[in-house]
């Protein structure tokens, strides 16, 4: 049974994944690293923690990739639940395939053929040693993609117990609607880099029939595509590598110490952590985004945990994306 998380969030997943947590956990880093090592008893003590971490503050959906640290990262998760099966029915997971590194037959290239999904989707469960996925996302837009292929597949895998229901990850409001027009099941989340620092996903609708819009780098749509079809947005980068932090105080670019500054002045009215304000404010948004969170440092664990606990206010929502943004909105 899947635990309700405390505060109980008002999310377009929760109308497929009951109970999911506001923050989503990104497995990138774990499974020692982007290497050919084998997953060490280090490895899995810290995936441990992690995972038990997260449980007891409330987060319960857990982010993977077929590729992430070259597979290690979804096996060391698998150790855990091999060690504890128990924990599986407190948490939902979801991983992604469909991009192929460079090897003997070609260079690094993205496959949704029915033969690579198939074959990746057997492969993550076996390395998660867990028998179903809540959700399997596809990773990048696959130009070749057969879409009665595509489709075929998917439907397999669900009728098969195998993945409860299907994302993408990078995709734009066509590529859902196109993907959508041969599935039966729905498409019930996309992930997308969205952060206090990657802002072309607002620019593109503050910008309109502006001089500057030309400069934005986001397909106009998805993001009320997503909203009108009750899909789960996802922003990965969230946290834009700390950039807002301290180092941020002491960054050349005004716009990033001048943000930096505000996050600080907002930690302390909250009570809070700098990782929590910047949350904050991707939460704050309409569209009810969730978070991934990648860090391995239990400290920052416990710090953006605290995004949770309270909103921003309209003021200081519109401050902090002014300040990010450099100059005031046109």
């Amino acid at each position: 049974m899947i635990p309700t998380p405390t505060s109980a969030p008002n999310l377009p997943l929760n109308q497929y994944l009951p109970g999911v947590s506001q923050l989503v956990y990104g497995c990138m880093g774990l499974g020692g690293g982007w290497n050919q090592n084998a997953v060490s008893d280090a490895d899995h003590k810290q995936a441990r923690t992690i995972i038990e971490t997260n449980l007891n503050q409330g987060l319960n959906l857990f982010d993977h990739a077929d590729i992430y640290t070259f597979g290690k990262a979804e096996q060391a998760f698998g150790q855990v639940l091999t060690e504890d099966s128990s924990l599986r029915s407190q948490m939902y997971v979801q991983s992604k395939c469909g991009i192929r590194f460079d090897d003997s037959q070609g260079p690094k290239r993205y496959d949704f053929s029915a033969q690579w999904i198939q074959q990746s989707v057997d492969g993550i469960l076996g390395r998660l040693n867990t028998e179903y996925l809540d959700v399997l996302m596809l990773h990048r837009p696959d130009p070749l993609m057969e879409l009665d292929e595509l489709a075929k597949v998917l439907e397999t895998l669900r009728a098969s117990g195998k993945v409860k229901f299907f994302g993408v990850s990078n995709m734009n409001s066509h590529q859902m609607r196109y993907i959508q027009s041969a599935l039966c099941a729905p498409l019930v989340c996309n992930q997308l880099e969205m952060s206090l620092n990657k802002l072309d996903w607002l620019e593109d609708g503050i910008l309109v029939g502006h001089s500057d819009a030309h400069r934005v780098n986001f397909s106009s749509g998805t993001l009320e595509y997503c909203q009108m079809n009750g899909i789960q947005l996802q922003g990965w980068g969230c946290m834009a590598q700390g950039l807002f932090g301290e180092q941020g105080l002491h960054h050349d670019a005004p716009r990033i110490q001048h943000t930096s500054r505000y996050v600080a002045e907002l930690a302390e009215h909250y009570n809070a952590s700098a990782e929590a304000i910047v949350l904050a404010w991707l939460m704050r948004h309409p569209a009810r985004i969730q978070p991934v969170v990648g860090t391995t440092n239990v400290n920052r664990i416990h710090a953006c945990h605290q995004a949770t606990k309270f909103t921003l206010t309209r003021e200081q929502w519109y401050q902090l994306y002014q300040c990010a943004r450099g100059v005031e909105l046109p």
